[in-house]
């Protein structure tokens, strides 16, 4: 809604000469128009003071509906699109620890996989766990305490077995 001076002058006119406060209401001051209803027009004074600052009390009432326009159209266009945008769908972590065992000449830790993948260390524990179970992988520590998966499948020439450098 566009407020209009001229609108806003006629209902100080036309309410009492400002006391009856519709020209608050109309400029969507509900609490200071009842006031000025009630106490009419804060006994002329308050009446006398909107004379004046009508001018400014329309323009700021135009930028508080304006600010109120945009709020809205801006909370429509949250609700229309996703909030977070939908990401491509995540590589199986069986294929990343194959890739990755590859890359690597055969070995992968989870802490590897972990950072190829974008997974948890749980969660790249697990598959190479599973891995392993399955017969695809071996499993050894190294002296270090790293648990170490070995692919031989991908084991570089002249490596024959599990050598972990």
């Amino acid at each position: 809604m566009r407020y209009n001076l001229a609108i806003a002058y006629l209902l100080w006119l036309f309410g009492g000469v400002g006391v009856l406060g519709l020209q608050r209401y109309y400029l969507g001051k509900i609490g200071t128009g009842v006031l000025w209803t009630v106490t009419g027009g804060l006994g002329g004074f308050g009446a006398f003071y909107d004379f004046f600052t009508l001018p400014r009390q329309v323009r700021e009432a135009n930028i508080r509906d304006a600010a109120r326009l945009i709020a809205e159209s801006r909370m429509a266009e949250s609700y229309a699109r996703p909030a977070v945008p939908r990401s491509a769908p995540r590589e199986p972590l069986e294929r990343a620890a194959l890739k990755v065992a590859r890359a690597s000449g055969g070995h992968v830790t989870p802490g590897e996989l972990s950072l190829e993948s974008d997974c948890t260390l749980d969660e790249a524990r697990k598959v190479l766990d599973e891995l392993a179970r399955k017969g695809y992988a071996e499993v050894k520590v190294r002296s270090s305490g790293v648990v170490v998966y070995g692919f031989p499948e991908f084991y570089r020439e002249g490596r024959n077995d599990f050598e972990i450098g």
